[in-house]
């Protein structure tokens, strides 16, 4: 059994999720509701199903964890109310944390472009989240080898016309607090 700290994975899970994960009786209604399910290795029931049977590898190798859109279908289906979202958004943080690559490796790099944006500014802007993510992820190459990016270009001039995409971030109120926010996780992370 592999422990994390001093303890093994089922139980950190268990720890930042609740005990009513040990209620699930894999009545197969999260997976059956789930609207990304046809995309994951793993249904949502599995996934429950291999955390409570510590199995700690073959969860953080699956490519659901980082598929999931974290709509909480799934939660609202559940009969004993276990917060399935939350256990996806868990396992995504211990197997960040363990530095192995993720099944999805771009996934991680789209979700901390999109965090460090709210960070800045206390909102998400699409502008600056979709740059950072296309640098960090090698897509920007990608895109201006292939010719993509004019595609993109078109999209963001449409959206831009329809006051859908701003250039500037809008202003938010607000902002120091969102930072306080993120300063706490990290330091509750770190306790």
């Amino acid at each position: 059994m592999e422990l994390i700290g001093d303890k093994n994975f089922r139980d950190v899970v268990v720890d930042a999720v609740g005990e009513e994960i040990f209620t699930c009786y894999q009545c197969y209604k999260c997976s059956a509701g789930c609207p990304v399910s046809f995309a994951m290795d793993m249904l949502p029931h599995q996934v429950i199903r291999s955390v409570l049977f510590n199995q700690k590898e073959r969860v953080l190798s699956s490519r659901t964890i980082w598929v999931c859109a974290a709509c909480e279908t799934c939660t609202t289906r559940c009969p004993n109310e276990i917060e399935i979202a939350k256990v996806m958004d868990v396992l995504r943080q211990i197997q960040q944390e363990s530095g192995k690559q993720a099944k999805e490796p771009k996934v991680p790099i789209f979700h901390k472009a999109f965090l460090d944006s709210i960070k800045k500014t206390g909102r998400v802007h699409e502008l600056t989240m979709i740059r950072n993510y296309t640098q960090k992820s090698g897509e920007l190459r990608e895109k201006l080898k292939t010719g993509e990016w004019k595609n993109d270009v078109r999209l963001g001039m449409k959206m831009f016309l329809r006051g859908k995409l701003k250039v500037m971030p809008p202003k938010c109120g607000g902002v120091k607090e969102v930072k306080k926010i993120f300063e706490q996780a990290k330091e509750h992370k770190k306790a």
